[in-house]
């Protein structure tokens, strides 16, 4: 079983994996009862938030999470220890689309957010530095979302 962080208010079956979006608190609760986890806190995987200053952004459901934020994102919290550090599985970048109606419209709210998590997620975290990152990202996409 895979439920949102709120399963954990009730108690957890013994095999449940836990989706921690509400931040990094459930999470890590989870991972300490003995729980596998996806990180996915709302503070930098959601893309259905604003990537730059809402007046000159389509409509989304508010929030802002920029490309810099996603890349900050660090699946394993480091007051995590031994082996509830393992049971981190990853994390997940997440797109809602109440306030998003065209394709092109979910393209533009998840690009280039979703490469910044997926270097974050795929790489060894010593291989990670924004400003290399924005340098290369930057002939893909326009400036003013990083």
């Amino acid at each position: 079983m895979i439920g949102w962080d709120e399963i954990l208010e009730g108690g957890l079956a013994p095999d449940a994996t836990v989706m921690s979006w509400q931040g990094f608190e459930g999470g890590i609760k989870a991972a300490r009862q003995g729980h596998q986890v996806v990180m996915c806190p709302g503070s930098h995987c959601y893309f259905d938030h604003y990537q730059a200053d809402p007046d000159f952004q389509p409509p989304a459901i508010g929030g802002l999470t920029t490309v810099k934020k996603v890349y900050s994102f660090r699946p394993v919290p480091s007051d995590l220890q031994g082996e509830s550090r393992n049971l981190i599985l990853g994390g997940q970048g997440n797109v809602w689309t109440e306030y998003i109606s065209t394709s092109s419209h979910a393209e533009y709210m998840a690009l280039p957010r979703m490469t910044a998590l997926a270097e974050v997620l795929w790489s060894p975290e010593n291989n990670l530095e924004w400003n290399d990152f924005r340098k290369r990202l930057q002939p893909s996409f326009h400036a003013s979302t990083i």
